[in-house]
């Protein structure tokens, strides 16, 4: 749930991250707003200024404002949090107001915004506005286009949105480990025109990752490429929240990259359309179909349907190591061996319970109930009408519903399918094996090739 705090006196001394004016000092800091529900908050919508369809944050809520004047101002709060990754598993992170990622901060194309950041890090830090177009010293490059924000400080942005679209904040300051321990938010900048590329569902997360070790709580920074822990939004499946969509509306859905690798984001049921960048709205005559779409290392791309098929639609990374937890890295492969004698001489040295696994695969890991370090997730873990999904990390589902409110969001449960259009068991092929086309037998070709070993002689010809 949101709660007000006010985390800095109106005495404090404000330090601009550019100079712009003194205008700030005599507002006051604004409070800041925090968050510690894992679960997705409803839409914030606007309760004055230029209409638009405000986003939904997967797993996440956005940021309240107030007005001063003309200005639109926002307070972050760079902080240590907890996050559940999903439920049995907590994190220790950074993050903003807390949360990680933090709130989305939401506005509209020509807003004035002044965003106040209050650092509770034991670190400096600095906020850069992931492809906005703004003063070099609001661009957030710590020491480079401005001073660090020191513990304890509280600096303040101020620039004018000059485009639509969806962007992204994190730090550039102690970026490896900042990023790595989660600091980073979604910005999504509605356009002015409230007609202009409208959508009625608009949803938006951010793909981060971690590398935690069984039973820890803590990311560890310096990994480069083997993490365990891919999320949408610091949730791994099961604990991610479902996109809930009415049957025939327009739905978008914004994805952002702040991982050390690509994703290939793969929808089940629909084909799509990329309508959207961190560089702005793709002209209609330049989009294309697709089913996939791969997100580069710090970039975002937003893609839109018309959900005009009901059903619980997967959406996931289509790495397959993206969508598991708690991967071990360097584990053997087992598939085809046989292992009875090991077991019989394990069983005997070391543990009578020894039992071996993946010599058959992995799918009954998805079933499996087995003792765990405390805070860690099984490798294959959620379960769903028919089963266990053997699905983790980046995975969620696209509930798509007839009947729902034009804002109802609440997980509406399983689909429940029309008869006949659920695959089935018979018990053997109808009518045994298909009729084989048969011809005459291959004629000997005309040319045959000798293969003679280098050294060999072929006969009445010279050494080759």
């Amino acid at each position: 749930m949101i709660s007000r705090r006010s985390l800095v006196g109106g005495s404090a001394v404000l330090a601009g991250a550019a100079a712009i004016s003194g205008r700030v000092q005599a507002a006051g800091i604004p409070e800041a707003p925090t968050m510690t529900s894992p679960a997705m908050q409803p839409p914030l919508h606007p309760a004055s200024g230029p209409d638009y369809q405000p986003v939904v944050t997967l797993n996440g809520w956005t940021l309240p404002w107030r007005m001063n004047g003309d200005w639109k101002e926002f307070h972050l709060v760079a902080e240590p949090v907890v996050r559940e990754i999903a439920p049995g598993m907590k994190a220790h992170l950074w993050g903003y107001n807390g949360q990680s990622p933090g709130p989305t901060i939401e506005a509209v194309e020509g807003d004035k915004v002044r965003i106040f950041v209050t650092n509770k890090l034991p670190e400096h830090t600095t906020i850069h506005w992931h492809g906005m177009l703004l003063p070099n010293g609001m661009d957030g490059v710590g020491g480079l286009t401005q001073p660090h924000i020191k513990p304890g400080k509280t600096f303040v942005y101020e620039f004018v949105l000059k485009k639509s679209g969806t962007f992204m904040y994190h730090p550039h300051a102690d970026e490896m480990v900042q990023m790595a321990m989660g600091m980073m938010g979604s910005f999504v900048v509605h356009p002015r025109d409230p007609k202009f590329m409208r959508a009625d569902r608009d949803f938006v997360f951010l793909l981060n990752a971690y590398d935690i070790d069984p039973g820890a709580y803590m990311p560890k920074v310096m990994t480069m490429t083997d993490f365990n822990l891919w999320t949408f939004n610091s949730r791994a499946f099961p604990g991610i929240d479902p996109l809930v969509v009415r049957k025939s509306d327009r739905t978008r859905i914004r994805v952002g990259n702040l991982t050390m690798t690509n994703h290939p984001v793969h929808m089940h049921g629909y084909h799509f359309a990329v309508t959207c960048t961190d560089g702005g709205w793709v002209p209609e005559g330049a989009r294309w179909p697709e089913v996939t779409i791969d997100i580069p290392v710090g970039g975002m791309r937003a893609f839109e349907f018309v959900a005009d098929e009901p059903g619980d639609w997967a959406l996931h990374c289509h790495k397959s190591h993206h969508t598991m937890n708690a991967m071990g890295h360097g584990v053997k492969t087992f598939i085809g061996a046989q292992k009875r004698d090991l077991v019989r001489a394990i069983r005997g040295v070391a543990s009578p319970d020894y039992m071996p696994m993946a010599t058959a695969g992995m799918a009954d890991m998805g079933e499996m109930e087995m003792p765990m370090p405390d805070n860690t997730l099984p490798m294959m873990t959620g379960f769903a009408q028919f089963g266990p999904v053997e699905m983790g990390g980046m995975f969620t589902v696209v509930k798509v519903r007839e009947g729902l409110a034009a804002n109802d969001y609440k997980d509406p449960g399983w689909f429940k399918h029309p008869p006949g259009t659920v695959a089935y068991e018979i018990a053997a092929a109808p009518g045994g094996e298909p009729p084989r086309q048969r011809g005459e037998a291959p004629k000997k070709p005309a040319i045959e090739v000798d293969v003679v070993k280098p050294g060999a002689r072929r006969p009445h010809s010279g050494q080759h």
